[in-house]
């Protein structure tokens, strides 16, 4: 072959190419917003490192500078309202990274900062709702040092993630991972701007997965300034029912306050993780960080562009996660799987037959031993979907359900069944129940009573001290045996107050409230 030839065949390769990359850039270009997140890095993405097995030697030179980029700095700025002892940014930080103590009155910060990691090159950018929540102004920062104003394009406190947007073009951006994938052991980077710092990339592994620190209801739990008048009218905390989705993947990588918001990525430089927390007494790095798995943050962003907001799927069930201690208080067998203390009646799990007593054992046929493991998966779900069960019924028989999830109004009907004399319901109580069985009637001498099988933190029953184990025996006089029970004795209240009876390890009880 000729030098002619050779020479022509390059140019022709190379004109090839040339017009390739241009079709790609303007279909990146086209201003359709209908493209899913996912659609859009397909095209395109700033990371493309191919890296090594987190087994072996990973190469952390190649992951930084590829997803550093990408990593931006979000400012925020706060009109000086009073905040009773929670909301904003000042009250997610206490509780996230230990500043202050809780209920104390306060006022919001003039200004604070946290991370935030570009997902699309027309300016999408995944962070924390703690990050810009309640937020005057949001300003972004980035690598090339220009500074953009950022809108909301939508938050859930949920799941403590936000999705945001700057009017920026052709910027660089981080491929999304598969947190399923994570393992622990794994080599993982967490860059972000902590402590004001300029971009900060930290190394560690993936210490453990699906954990839950309780964090998030804490956060929620918090009053606003009309719910702090009410209760110093009233006398009464308010309560919420508890829809937070933890189920953090653990990492020894420093992370500190400003890393909020941050990305978590393998050591090919796909992001499996936004940095949510630590674990601290002194507010400071001591050894965990927790991040919110991409798989989970997938489902939530692409619904805060389609909506505006999250829409759930939902089982319509509370449990209790097994161990050897609640299996012995519940006199049972089993020890591994989730104890279904509660069945909204109009929920997805009664439609298909669930009922108190049964066992969640698998979840698409993976094996589930706590909350986060069944929370995430169905958290990344939406009204109508199915998703498979496997249930071990109360009479001792195994069945393979395929349940189709309900939208949030279907568990609302359990949750807020108020009743008109009294206002009282399951929900407002903060606990959950199972039956007392045969041996714990006959060790206290009762006829009657339902098993605390849950608390939920800053709600009613953790006021009073209640705790797991405990026996409720009569509502307002009437016996229960069964949540079916509670919701009925509840609004049998003639003067207004609701009161419950009891017995524990410590002896009787006898609590009331006012129920309006």
């Amino acid at each position: 072959m000729t030098m002619k030839k050779i020479g022509l065949i390059v140019l022709a390769a190379s004109f090839l190419g040339g017009a390739a990359a241009i079709g790609a850039y303007k279909l990146l270009e086209r201003p359709n917003d209908s493209f899913t997140l996912a659609d859009r890095q397909k095209t395109m993405f700033a990371s493309n490192v191919t890296g090594v097995s987190s087994a072996g030697a990973p190469d952390f030179v190649q992951a930084a500078a590829a997803v550093s980029p990408a990593v931006v700095h979000i400012k925020t700025t706060y009109q000086g309202k009073s905040s009773r002892g929670g909301g904003g940014m000042d009250s997610m930080l206490e509780e996230f990274f230990g500043f202050g103590g809780g209920g104390r009155v306060q006022r919001q910060p003039q200004a604070a900062s946290g991370s935030g990691v570009i997902l699309t090159a027309d300016g999408y950018i995944v962070t924390n709702n703690h990050v810009v929540d309640k937020a005057d102004k949001i300003e972004v920062i980035l690598s090339n040092r220009r500074k953009a104003t950022a809108r909301v394009i939508g938050k859930d406190p949920n799941t403590d993630l936000a999705l945001i947007k700057v009017d920026v073009d052709n910027l660089p951006f981080v491929k999304m991972g598969n947190s399923d994938n994570v393992q622990v052991g794994e080599w993982v980077l967490a860059v972000g701007f902590p402590l004001d710092l300029q971009t900060t990339v930290t190394a560690g592994i993936v210490s453990a997965k699906a954990r839950n620190i309780g964090i998030l209801n804490r956060g929620n739990s918090m009053m606003t300034e009309e719910e702090y008048d009410e209760y110093r009218r009233t006398g009464q905390k308010p309560t919420r029912t508890n829809n937070s989705i933890e189920s953090f993947i653990q990492t020894d990588a420093a992370i500190n306050p400003g890393n909020s918001g941050g990305a978590l990525v393998n050591a090919a430089g796909e992001l499996v993780g936004i940095n949510a927390a630590i674990a601290s007494q002194s507010g400071r790095n001591e050894g965990y960080g927790f991040a919110i798995p991409v798989n989970l943050a997938k489902k939530i962003l692409e619904d805060f562009k389609k909506f505006g907001s999250v829409k759930r799927g939902y089982i319509g069930v509370n449990f209790v996660a097994l161990d050897a201690d609640v299996a012995e208080e519940l006199k049972i067998k089993e020890n591994t799987g989730l104890y279904v203390s509660d069945v909204s009646p109009e929920g997805a799990a009664a439609a298909a037959g669930i009922k108190s007593g049964d066992i969640i054992k698998k979840v698409e046929g993976v094996a589930i031993y706590d909350s986060p493991d069944l929370q995430e998966r169905i958290g990344r779900m939406s009204p109508g979907d199915k998703v498979a069960l496997t249930v071990l019924k109360s009479d001792g028989s195994t069945k393979n359900m395929n349940i189709t999830l309900k939208g949030e109004s279907s568990v609302k009907l359990a949750a807020n069944s108020e009743s008109k004399a009294t206002g009282a319901s399951i929900a407002k109580l903060g606990a959950s129940f199972a039956p007392a069985t045969a041996a714990q009637k006959a060790k206290y001498g009762i006829k009657s009573g339902v098993v605390v099988t849950n608390v939920v933190p800053n709600q009613m029953f953790d006021y009073w001290g209640a705790k797991k184990g405990w026996i409720i025996t009569k509502i307002n006089g009437a016996d229960v045996n069964s949540a079916a029970d509670i919701e009925k004795a509840l609004p049998t209240s003639r003067d207004g107050r609701t009161t419950i009876a009891g017995i524990s390890d410590e002896g009787s009880f006898t609590f009331s409230f006012n129920g309006n």
